[in-house]
């Protein structure tokens, strides 16, 4: 209940932070945060961190398994291994290289 509440007020001030500073404001952060976006070395860093984060939960699957072995249900072994050749075609889910 604390967190529902927390979250509530949370939206409640956003709400009116973003109606006192008006549309322009928002234009103006839009913007910001778009150039933001599309710097190369912003994009760089986001992109090789998520090939980090890959390289280690590929790791860490091996590591599972091999500590693991048959004791996983066949079910949930066939939907990590759906889920690992998804990820495999070059681009994930939001449509951004895997490189």
């Amino acid at each position: 209940m604390r967190y529902r509440l927390t979250f509530i007020a949370g939206l409640a001030l956003g709400y009116v932070i973003g109606t006192r500073a008006g549309r322009e404001r928002y234009e103006q952060l839009k913007k910001s945060a778009r150039q933001f976006a599309q710097n190369p070395a912003v994009r760089n860093t986001a992109e090789s961190a998520a090939q980090s984060g890959r390289d280690l939960a590929g790791r860490a699957y091996h590591t599972v398994s091999v500590k693991i072995g048959e004791k996983v249900p066949a079910p949930v072994s066939a939907r990590v291994r759906s889920l690992r050749e998804r990820g495999r075609n070059g681009e994930d889910d939001w449509g951004t290289s895997n490189t």
